[in-house]
């Protein structure tokens, strides 16, 4: 399977970091957000990566490529493990870019990546999206998927203040944790939320999510919008919800980002020592 990585937006709600870096290279702890999403595509089995690019975000294919430079200076100074690290990066997948000439949605950017997919269900994992657990998320729907041969969204509970956010199912559970999706509603009124169930950046889609995509034409904002293509998918066909197991950080908040550095650095064998105490008293 293929997955397509999204990766083309502006960033502007972390501005003005991201005005002259892409928001998927924001560092959490001492690596880029889009290495976590890439890490879990592999962990997955997927090793054949679409991401989709635009104006501003060259620093993405510079970092999963290879650095001769880099790499020499750390052989001459010894430091194997960081080379190690460094090799590592641009050999983990077979990484392909397409460029998204024009701001026209999520929908839009997915179908730039029509032609490299083909008539394969295939995978889309948000650039700016992390989700931590020792199964990776993107398995998880991949088994999913496997056992219903139908496309399938992940999904978490969101307190209903927070429905406006997101896209929300309204669904009916088929067996714990699985749903079978009958309608979606882009960034509801909490009084007017179909569920508490959002929809968070991991799908696994049938090649037909195209054509809706195609048929839909443009939205809210002018846009292609993956959630209409989804609605008039669910009605056709089915399309499945999985309350995923994991941590999930939106890195295009800066709140979340700031909680991933935290929880992820108190992780880690060389930080959490020296960054427990650390917090503890700064918090009192």
């Amino acid at each position: 399977m293929k997955v397509v990585i999204p990766a083309a937006g502006l960033g502007t709600r972390f501005l003005p970091a991201t005005k002259a870096q892409p928001k998927e290279m924001l560092p959490v702890v001492d690596k880029p957000t889009i290495q976590y999403v890439v890490e879990e595509a592999v962990e997955s089995g997927i090793t054949d990566i679409v991401i989709i690019t635009g104006r501003g975000k060259r620093a993405i294919e510079d970092h999963f490529d290879k650095s001769y430079e880099l790499e020499h200076r750390l052989t001459a100074s010894g430091n194997d493990d960081e080379l190690d690290k460094i090799r590592k990066i641009a050999s983990m997948a077979d990484i392909f870019y397409i460029r998204q000439k024009e701001q026209l949605g999520l929908g839009h950017a997915i179908l730039c990546a029509k032609k490299h997919i083909g008539r394969e269900p295939f995978a889309v994992m948000l650039g700016d999206d992390i989700v931590v657990n020792e199964k990776p998320c993107m398995a998880q729907l991949l088994r999913v998927h496997s056992e219903k041969v139908a496309s399938v969204v992940g999904v978490q509970t969101v307190p209903k203040a927070q429905t406006p956010k997101y896209g929300v199912i309204d669904a009916k559970e088929e067996s714990e944790g699985i749903y079978r999706v009958t309608d979606l509603v882009e960034k509801p009124s909490p009084e007017d939320a179909p569920s508490d169930l959002a929809v968070i950046g991991r799908y696994v889609f049938e090649p037909q999510i195209f054509d809706y995509l195609e048929r839909i034409g443009p939205g809210k904002n002018g846009e292609i919008q993956l959630t209409d293509a989804m609605k008039m998918l669910c009605k056709e066909r089915n399309l499945y919800g999985l309350k995923f197991s994991g941590r999930r950080f939106d890195i295009g908040s800066k709140v979340d980002w700031i909680r991933a550095t935290v929880e992820l650095g108190l992780e880690r064998p060389d930080l959490g020592e020296e960054l427990r105490p650390a917090l503890k008293k700064l918090l009192g």
